[in-house]
């Protein structure tokens, strides 16, 4: 078994945990924080409780932290991903991952290439893997995707895989294999004790955040220039996200990049549970802006894409841009579970660019594949009837956001007159949810301001 090597570390060992102290490996001295010390080497296996200062870290290679184990990174943390190896930090069942910043000191994992040179693909982002129901078999377990082949799953939706907080994931996702990918943030049967709270994941050439089953709840994430999805859902996924932000550029990978893409499994079976993802207050920004489309705009799909028998809850949130339909229903089971009121779609702002017709579907902000079932007309009178109240924008501007578009500099605020501040609906979620008037992710206060940033290829680590 491979153990954790780390470069100029003495352990000191405090009851349950293992503190460490860090000293030059040249020269003399140096405080704990002193950012003039060499970077430490993380890599290979950690086994054991390990806490480490503020400072600046290198992650070589795949890095597991196992069970009964805790990685703690301290508030303002970097930590270098090597992007001349396959890199990724991947927290197995019944580890944790203390990723616990603040919006002054935000903890950041990104590619250790120099700034102008980081990109997709540069490692493997975060992997976390709990013990809470998917609707995949128990015996044998489900394992990971990417090479890192960890099994995940079980009977504890209130598992607890750590925290993350005031944290950004840059450059990350790895395609190892055709539909076998390292994602910015990946979760696979992450259980609801799981804390996940102002996260941004940027430049991921696969998916921003992939959910694997679980039932992990989440608030304030933002998923900046994805190369795939934005916010993927599958293998009964059942939590709970309010308070969420995707902004595509214009790099699309070889798959149809869609903001939401949710599916029951691979395949389409009724298994369960049933992927059922409960959304408010989302913004989505694609890839149409005021200057014209992007490049490869031909893979930048849809706002919401449900397919494969999934269920789902999408409410009071903004759909603007997006080069392909706005929303699309893409199968039978998912056509009539939303005309059943097992799926709910409400009190949205949406305004789609383009369109992608199927078969002879008009081209319309909504699109389904089935127009026996659901022809396209119905749907649009559906959506926008006084239960559902979905409103259909004239144009990119008529939600009256800030600057949107912007890619170095967004602002999704709502201006005074915006549509967007009020319309909202809290009837029927749970007390997860923060009540309120306004549609989209930010109401008149900018929760992203602080930490976030919008220029991960400039700044300097």
């Amino acid at each position: 078994m491979k153990k954790l090597f780390i470069v100029a570390i003495t352990a000191i060992t405090f009851a349950s945990c293992v503190k460490v102290n860090f000293n030059e490996t040249t020269g003399g001295g140096g405080t704990p924080t002193d950012t003039a010390k060499p970077v430490t080497t993380l890599s290979g296996r950690i086994d054991r409780n390990l806490s480490l200062p503020k400072g600046k870290y290198t992650l070589t290679g795949f890095v597991y932290v196992g069970k009964g184990s805790t990685l703690e990174f301290a508030p303002g943390t970097i930590i270098l991903a090597d992007a001349s190896v396959k890199s990724a930090l991947i927290i197995e069942q019944g580890g944790k991952l203390i990723a616990d910043g603040t919006a002054s000191n935000p903890i950041v994992f990104t590619s250790n290439k120099a700034p102008g040179a980081r990109r997709e693909f540069d490692w493997g982002g975060i992997s976390l893997c709990g013990y809470a129901p998917t609707n995949r078999p128990l015996v044998p377990a489900p394992i990971t995707e990417g090479g890192s082949n960890r099994p995940y799953g079980g009977t504890d939706a209130g598992d607890n895989s750590g925290i993350l907080r005031y944290v950004r994931i840059e450059f990350a996702g790895i395609t190892a294999e055709n539909n076998s990918e390292l994602n910015g943030l990946t979760f696979y049967g992450v259980g609801a004790g799981t804390i996940v709270e102002n996260v941004q994941t940027s430049y991921c050439g696969d998916d921003g955040f992939e959910f694997f089953g679980g039932t992990v709840n989440c608030k304030n994430l933002i998923s900046f220039a994805s190369g795939d999805d934005d916010f993927d859902f599958d293998f009964g996924y059942n939590g709970q996200i309010q308070y969420a932000v995707s902004l595509r550029d214009k790099y699309s990978d070889d798959d149809d990049a869609n903001q939401i893409e949710c599916d029951n499994d691979a395949t389409g079976t009724t298994a369960t549970p049933i992927t059922r993802p409960v959304l408010s207050n989302f913004t989505l920004i694609g890839a149409y802006d005021t200057t014209g489309i992007r490049t490869n705009a031909s893979r930048h799909r849809y706002g919401n894409r449900w397919r494969r028998s999934t269920r789902f809850e999408f409410r009071n949130s903004i759909i603007l841009g997006s080069f392909g339909n706005a929303v699309i229903l893409e199968n039978d089971n998912v056509i009539n579970d939303f005309l059943s009121g097992l799926s709910i779609l409400r009190n949205n702002l949406v305004f789609s660019y383009n369109v992608f017709p199927i078969g002879t579907a008009p081209a319309t902000p909504f699109v389904t594949s089935n127009q026996t079932l659901l022809p396209n007309a119905t749907f649009l009178t559906t959506l926008t009837n006084t239960t559902n109240n979905n409103t259909v924008l004239a144009d990119q501007n008529a939600a009256l956001l800030t600057a949107p578009f912007n890619l170095n500099a967004p602002n999704f605020l709502p201006a005074a007159t915006s549509p967007a501040l009020t319309g909202a609906s809290y009837t029927g979620l749970s007390a997860f949810f923060t009540t309120g008037t306004f549609r989209g992710a930010f109401g008149t206060t900018n929760w992203a301001s602080g930490w976030a940033s919008f220029t991960p290829q400039t700044n300097v680590y």
